[in-house]
């Protein structure tokens, strides 16, 4: 598939949710909301769960399917209340020596008034600083669209894989088309110029796994592919939970510069 055609499976209505994987992959997940601040974002869901027995704090953004689901979760896009909920689960995580793992998928942070006014910038920036030397391993799983700062936000982590058919970029092929060329008639050729499949990015060195996809896409199979995904989590997190916490901070640190040691 070419790369235009992949941003279209990636945003489909039938592709597996961050709710779907939770609810196949964990076990005894509870729910926790809200930021302590100012209120619950639906956009983003997260909580404690057992990963084949063991304590782990997932967070993922969360679409609807329907209108009325995509206008009850803001289609995906999180609030400045929706990072920090997610930041104080983390911290939670981290005061319980709990992994975490985080599924992305968001067009974007939402760009509203309201969320500028309650400092979405800062939010955002606040969970990049602070992922960066938490002292718990982080997996994140780019599992549909991952979207601009509004996606790294959950992706500052030890290992940062995406899905066979979903996307990771700086903003949408709409929005650089738009910019690059003032048309964003021409979204489809930004996706092929912009690099934001899962093959590029794993060839540039963004992120280190692929998940393969059931045949057509992983809303063909929503078993197959979380069961793949459970398995990868135990495997990695077997590696992780190995390490000091100051050799997992500073791998983490230098992931981005390839200075990764053993």
């Amino acid at each position: 598939m070419n790369p235009w055609e992949k941003v279209s499976i990636a945003r489909m209505a039938e592709r597996p949710t961050s709710e779907d994987y939770i609810r196949l992959i964990f076990d005894d997940f509870i729910e926790l909301h809200g930021d302590r601040l100012y209120s619950d974002d639906k956009a983003i869901i997260g909580g404690i769960g057992l990963l084949e027995g063991i304590p782990v704090t997932v967070i993922g953004q969360q679409k609807g399917r329907s209108t009325k689901e995509n206008i009850d979760r803001n289609f995906g896009m999180p609030h400045p209340e929706g990072y920090r909920k997610a930041l104080r689960l983390m911290k939670q995580a981290e005061k319980f020596n709990r992994p975490i793992i985080c599924f992305v998928d968001t067009p974007g942070a939402y760009c509203g008034l309201g969320a500028e006014e309650r400092g979405q910038g800062e939010a955002i920036a606040r969970n990049l600083f602070e992922m960066a030397r938490l002292k718990v391993p982080i997996i994140s799983v780019v599992i549909g669209e991952g979207g601009s700062g509004g996606a790294l936000a959950l992706a500052v982590s030890d290992r940062v894989w995406m899905l066979e058919n979903s996307i990771y970029s700086i903003l949408s092929p709409e929005g650089f088309a738009s910019i690059l060329w003032k048309d964003s008639k021409r979204a489809k050729e930004a996706a092929e110029v912009m690099k934001i499949t899962a093959e590029d990015l794993l060839e540039l060195g963004i992120i280190e796994k692929i998940i393969e996809e059931p045949d057509g896409g992983a809303h063909n199979s929503y078993h197959q592919i979380s069961a793949e995904l459970k398995d990868s989590f135990i495997k990695e997190l077997e590696i992780l939970n190995g390490l000091d916490e100051e050799l997992l901070i500073e791998n983490r640190y230098n992931r981005y510069r390839k200075q990764i040691k053993e």
